[in-house]
């Protein structure tokens, strides 16, 4: 049976993904001088204006506003003429963590000894075999096309592209197989002075064609390149953003489930991302291992409790051994409660930013802790195959 599927992947320029790095950029700095530090920081920034608000409690005393106009500048908003820039009006509006949502956290309420779900929710993480980053192929794609515009941009090698733009391709796939790419769609912001048909070309040149398999691609792929014709104006200037806007591309690209909860601003007590991270790294594991080739995990937290409520698993048919097989290994092998996977992964450092664009999962250009495959465990699943 053939299917096609789509995901899409954004710039650091993207008005929503800047929210998220001067959310997480707060909390790096939060980490680096107190570890402890709680936050659940949002971010919204609109034509020259940025307001950070939320929940923090810390004995660190960043600069938040100097931190925010160092995250712009850095993704490369440095110029008043592009309608957004580090001299934006930015204000704050931060208060301490509830007591009664604290309460629950510094000590579980079945086990005082450890803390307990910062949030009630549920969190999946996934893994396949299509390719060597364990991830869905449509998403691996439109970021490598996003990164990049990004890498041109920076390098001056497309010197008319500015931060904001898209990409979204298309798969077509034989069963689970991946045969083709369908269709690509790149949107990137660039200056007023480039044709519209030199911008076609240096995309379709530097960007698509380096970005994706030649053996994907035929006579019959379609591209759709700055389709409207026209993309000065983006970022903040052309549309208001807002952190945990972009959690599917944050993930799998809508290939596997979301539990809705976004990651960027929130520190490791935060289920919401800890979880997804931890369940991400065993999905990978199992997938590694050869016991499936997917896997997508589901674990379900109440507020207050250390321990998982539920613990589930999907391998869609692709299980060398039963589900119930490897849920039982999963649970051997693995501390679900929060301070587990928090020491297990070593998420009280500042390791957050650069996870805020292109993605947590299936990186190559980073060294996230929750990417590496734990070979122990992977070994004692391969024994029950």
């Amino acid at each position: 049976m053939r299917r096609l599927f789509t995901s899409e992947s954004v710039t650091n320029g993207h008005p929503d993904k800047v929210c998220d790095q001067i959310a997480d950029g707060i909390l790096d700095e939060l980490l680096r001088e107190d570890p402890m530090s709680r936050s659940a920081c949002e971010v919204t920034a609109e034509p020259g204006a940025v307001h950070i608000m939320g929940e923090i409690t810390t004995a660190a005393h960043p600069d938040y506003i100097s931190i925010a106009r160092r995250v712009i500048d850095d993704i490369g908003y440095s110029d008043p003429s592009y309608g957004f820039d580090s001299s934006a009006s930015i204000t704050c509006s931060l208060h301490e963590q509830s007591g009664d949502i604290a309460m629950g956290v510094d000590a579980s309420a079945e086990d005082s000894s450890t803390i307990g779900a910062g949030d009630q929710g549920m969190m999946f993480g996934y893994a396949s075999d299509e390719g060597e980053e364990y991830m869905p192929l449509a998403l691996t794609l439109a970021r490598r096309i996003t990164m990049r515009l990004t890498a041109l941009r920076k390098d001056s090698t497309l010197p008319f592209l500015r931060p904001d733009g898209k990409s979204q391709i298309t798969v077509e796939y034989e069963g689970r197989k991946p045969v083709r790419i369908a269709a690509v769609v790149v949107s990137a912001q660039h200056d007023p002075d480039i044709s519209l048909e030199d911008l076609r070309a240096g995309i379709m040149e530097k960007v698509i064609i380096p970005s994706l398999p030649g053996s994907m691609l035929d006579s019959a792929t379609k591209y759709y390149i700055n389709p409207t014709g026209r993309f000065v104006l983006g970022g903040p200037a052309a549309d208001t953003g807002l952190t945990g806007r972009k959690i599917i591309a944050d993930t799998y690209g809508g290939y596997a489930h979301h539990g809705g909860g976004a990651f960027s601003g929130k520190d490791p007590t935060k289920v919401d991302r800890t979880a997804a991270l931890a369940l991400r790294n065993i999905a990978k594991t199992i997938v590694a291992a050869g016991a499936a080739g997917e896997c997508e995990l589901q674990a379900a937290y109440a507020i207050g409790v250390a321990d998982p409520v539920s613990l589930a698993i999907f391998t869609n048919g692709t299980g060398k051994i039963g589900d119930e097989t490897i849920i039982s290994w999963v649970r051997d092998h693995y501390d679900l409660r929060p301070e587990g996977m928090i020491k297990r992964f070593g998420l009280r450092r500042p390791i957050y930013r650069e996870s805020a664009s292109y993605g947590a999962f299936g990186r190559t250009d980073a060294l996230f802790p929750w990417e590496e495959i734990d070979q122990a465990a992977a070994d004692d699943l391969r024994k029950l195959l």
